[in-house]
């Protein structure tokens, strides 16, 4: 089973830079993308390409956040959603569930706009600890796949010494993942298979960060330890760009 993750930065933008055309070569089985910036209306022929059921939670606010999740088998069920109007109005959770199995796809807020969105973000973070602790004792399996706008090490970005008080690499979040990985029991699958440095999946437009390779590791797939054993094979690709995020793919030992 291949699962691949990509925040597209607005899927209009994404198709017209051939991120369809790149997926339809990937053999992929499931699909999650992240801040889509489309209304269900917008969203063309091109981005519901043949052979793949797709779904979309698109945020209320026109242009803004908004997930996808496309899978090459019918799913049994699919949850828009985690319980969070605020969070939920703006499209940052959709699951699909396959048998013992669900993938979501899922975007965590950005506080980098400022304080206001910052507080929305703690909020976020807030709400969904809980989730994630009963999402962990269910008896499923999950992969939750997305931009988790964090980085959670040091090894996770390459400027972190002057990012400590960002958005992003601040003490609390990162203490939020540490929760999430050690104490609830959740598994950074990419950190399973890959422990070297300079592994980003984000750069800023600016200072020549993607040439310079200056980026940070914000984008995950996070499981539960089942599943997460059978994670075989990581890559983050970057041979072609289709926004500011390269998609991060994982192959697991796994069939749906």
């Amino acid at each position: 089973m291949r699962v691949v993750s990509l925040n597209v930065n607005g899927i209009r933008s994404a198709t017209s830079k051939g991120v369809f055309d790149w997926l339809k070569h990937q053999q992929a089985d499931v699909i999650c993308l992240q801040e889509v910036k489309a209304q269900e209306d917008q969203i063309t022929e091109a981005m519901r390409p043949g052979g793949w059921h797709a779904f979309f939670n698109c945020a209320q606010k026109k242009g803004y956040a908004g997930v996808a999740l496309y899978s090459r088998v019918e799913p049994d069920k699919v949850h828009v959603g985690f319980g969070s109007k605020e969070h939920d109005d703006e499209g940052r959770y959709l699951q699909a569930d396959f048998g013992k199995l669900s993938v979501v796809s899922l975007y965590l807020p950005s506080g980098s706009a400022g304080p206001h969105r910052q507080e929305s973000k703690f909020r976020f973070m807030e709400h969904f600890l809980p989730v994630l602790k009963r999402l962990r004792r269910d008896g499923r399996e999950y992969i939750l796949c997305g931009d988790w706008n964090i980085a959670h090490k040091e090894i996770d970005l390459r400027n972190w010494r002057s990012n400590q008080k960002n958005s992003g690499f601040l003490p609390e979040e990162r203490a939020w993942l540490t929760e999430v990985f050690d104490d609830i029991g959740w598994v950074d699958v990419f950190r399973t298979l890959n422990d070297k440095p300079d592994q980003y999946t984000w750069w800023s437009n600016r200072g020549q960060a993607w040439a310079k390779n200056v980026g940070w590791r914000i984008d995950y797939q996070v499981a539960t330890p089942g599943i997460a054993r059978k994670a075989t094979r990581e890559r983050i690709y970057k041979e072609k760009r289709f926004s500011d995020h390269a998609p991060l793919i994982i192959d697991y030992e796994y069939s749906l």
